[in-house]
């Protein structure tokens, strides 16, 4: 069973940066895709970006394009999201997923694994 923990998360200034880790036990990370996801108050759970097991390919929610950057690190079986210039709309829960499915983009069901989520608060 793999289980997932986030971290990094905390309160910044519009303009800042966080990078989230998202680490995993009970299983090598290398081997699933991983996704993570946000939640704001009062809105539906999104994608925000994902990492493929297959080939590396990574795939970014237009809102974050070029702001956020999903990376791997093997030795540690973490990914992490590095997240710049955010915005006061970037504050939800983080969430990181796991999924052993090759395609697996934003779409929840693909993920069979989940962490417990991490705050990420960004006034203006």
């Amino acid at each position: 069973q793999v289980q997932l923990v986030e971290s990094g998360g905390g309160s910044v200034q519009s303009g800042g940066s966080l990078r989230l880790s998202c680490t995993a036990s009970g299983g090598i990370l290398d081997y699933y895709g991983v996704g993570w996801f946000r939640q704001a108050p009062g809105k539906e759970r999104e994608g925000v970006s994902c990492i493929r097991s297959s080939d590396g390919s990574t795939y970014y929610a237009d809102s974050v394009k070029g702001r956020f950057s999903i990376s791997r690190d093997n030795g540690k079986n973490t990914v992490y999201l590095q997240m710049n210039s955010l915005k006061p709309e970037d504050t939800a829960v983080y969430y990181c997923a796991a999924s052993r499915f090759e395609g697996a983009t934003f779409a929840e069901y693909e993920y069979e694994y989940w962490g417990q989520g991490t705050q990420v608060t960004v006034s203006s």
